[in-house]
């Protein structure tokens, strides 16, 4: 059975901000220059934001280039910072740093706390009033190339798979949708730009790069512990204090606050959880005073890029381009990625809308990667390089030297430090590590992975095809357990991997819950071996967040 298919200008994989932002850019300039451009976005989850997580702190400059008149035709910046505060953490204390001394990256000043998702889900809306058609639902499954290796677009996955692979009851293939360029907006990790990242070599002279992982809840407090747009940040307890990792705490409108923890995933003791690290911090009394009494509406996690701009990989490759955190554009040091993503998008398509004019197609939009040296986003990315690197060294000894990268320096440093090795390559063995014992979650504050994920909305069918494949399916026990006590356990935020053993706890094996998934990706990242390789599901399936 042959797919049917469907010709575009320009097919965007991804309802992210980098996405959303690329296909309104191209209708713009469409409107603005003449000559009608047809563009197509594909989002894997049910609706545009189903799958958005982010703090989120939004700098409002790309968006205002985007859309000058965002605020007034209703885009959802409805709490401006109020104010900053920072915080050093020890176990029970907490050491606020004066805001006079903050590098000027760790100021939120003009800007706004958001709900991505909402955002995305109007930024959608101004896309689809412009002409772009959006195809929520729809996970681009499969790269398509031309007969001389260019890229020429996507195929959407099969629906109604059982679990061997054949075709159920209610099975359709899935859509090959045809473009003269294609944009991969995936988020960080894209399930094909890492495929085109391999098959173009695209990283060739690239640092590794380096990633987080964010997990975020989202509470309802009570009105007298809310302060409409205060911004909490902090570094130091729970976490070792030569593991990169830090708190935020985002206060909303409608008594609403976002708390989460970002642990950088360079982390070397296999013993580290993540997810628990972030119910440990909630229970620090800086934190917990403005939760307790509230109830928490909203759980989900994400992985995110923090290598900065040593770690970029070529943007362009024959037929398409890379934008947004699925190349890596995610200012680490100010914690913010979205007007980064924003931009990424707006210079691509600008180059893209060159070269359609040009009559050109499926050839490499130099131009891009080109204006992007010329931006602003370049100067903001190169002069918070140092970030990463130094914080790798250790809470105290990198805050330090990137305080005087940034006030002394002003990111303006004659050396720019480098990322060494990847992620999953700094695990130690577990015989050289203390195990970490948690604190048992207490239902109110503090909770389990399971009862997060139903608050996630999470649904996969469960007679499909795995979604998390395994190269070699005799490393999780040989390896992974042998070695490192089976980290996949415990880095996962959404109970996806046990080890099961028989009633004489003996013959170990690893049972995949595959239904649990939120889409985080930490798996794909972390995974000691680099066994676990994260494919798409059915499209429309994962988390479904309200307003993350």
């Amino acid at each position: 059975m042959e797919r049917e298919a469907m010709e575009f200008d320009v097919v965007i994989v991804g309802g992210g901000p980098a996405g959303l932002a690329s296909a309104i850019r191209l209708k713009q300039l469409s409107a603005e220059k003449g000559g009608e451009i047809s563009v197509c976005l594909i989002e894997k989850g049910a609706e545009i934001g189903a799958h958005i997580l982010s703090g989120a702190v939004l700098d409002p400059g790309a968006l205002t280039e985007l859309l000058p008149n965002c605020k007034q035709d209703g885009a959802p910046l409805n709490a401006p910072v109020s104010e900053d505060r920072f915080f050093i953490l020890s176990e029970t204390g907490a050491t606020k740093v004066a805001n006079s001394l903050l590098p000027k990256c760790f100021h939120n000043d003009g800007c706004y706390v958001i709900s991505l998702g909402n955002l995305c889900r109007w930024l959608g809306e101004q896309a689809e009033a412009l002409g772009v058609e959006i195809y929520p639902g729809f996970a681009g499954a499969e790269v398509l190339f031309t007969a001389d290796g260019s890229v020429k677009g996507v195929a959407t996955g099969d629906m109604g798979r059982l679990h061997d692979g054949s075709e159920g009851p209610n099975f359709q293939m899935g859509m090959e949708l045809h473009g003269k360029y294609t944009f991969l907006a995936e988020g960080c990790r894209g399930h094909l730009g890492k495929q085109l990242l391999e098959r173009f070599n695209l990283d060739a002279g690239a640092d590794p790069q380096t990633y987080g992982i964010g997990i975020k809840e989202l509470w309802d407090i009570k009105p007298e512990n809310h302060q409409l747009g205060l911004v909490v940040h902090s570094g130091g307890w729970p976490m070792d204090p030569d593991t990169y990792g830090g708190g935020f705490l985002y206060h909303l409108e409608n008594n609403q606050v976002a708390v989460g923890y970002v642990v950088g995933l360079g982390y070397t003791n296999p013993y580290l959880a993540p997810f628990e690290e972030f119910q440990r911090y909630k229970t620090h009394p800086e934190i917990r005073k403005f939760l307790e009494g509230g109830k928490r509406i909203a759980y989900g996690a994400r992985a995110l890029t923090a290598g900065g701009i040593q770690s970029l990989p070529k943007l362009v490759f024959p037929g398409g381009v890379l934008v947004g955190d699925n190349a890596g554009f995610l200012n680490a040091a100010r914690i913010k990625g979205i007007h980064c993503a924003i931009k990424s998008g707006m210079l691509a398509s600008e180059a893209c809308f060159d070269a359609l004019q040009g009559g050109r197609q499926h050839d490499e939009l130099a131009a891009y990667p080109e204006a992007f040296r010329n931006s602003w986003l370049y100067d903001e990315l190169y002069r918070a390089r140092n970030f990463k690197p130094w914080m790798s060294k250790g809470m105290k000894l990198g805050s330090l030297m990137f305080g005087i990268d940034q006030v002394v320096l002003r990111g303006r440093a004659p050396w720019t430090l480098h990322h060494k090795a990847p992620d999953h390559a700094k695990l130690k063995p577990a015989a050289d590590c203390t195990p970490i014992i948690y604190p048992k979650p207490d239902g109110v504050l503090t909770f389990d992975r399971l009862s997060s994920v139903f608050l996630s909305s999470t649904n996969h069918e469960e007679d499909q095809p795995c979604h998390l494949q395994l190269k070699d399916a005799a490393v999780p026990i040989s390896v992974n357990l042998a070695q490192y006590d089976a980290p996949e356990q415990r880095f996962c935020p959404a109970g996806v991997y046990e080890i099961l053993r028989d009633e004489q706890g003996n013959n170990p094996r690893l049972q995949i819950n595959a239904q649990n998934c939120v889409h985080c990706k930490t798996c794909d990242i972390k995974d000691p071996t680099q066994n676990i390789n994260w494919v798409v599901p059915q499209g429309g399936e994962g988390p479904t967040y309200p307003n993350m």
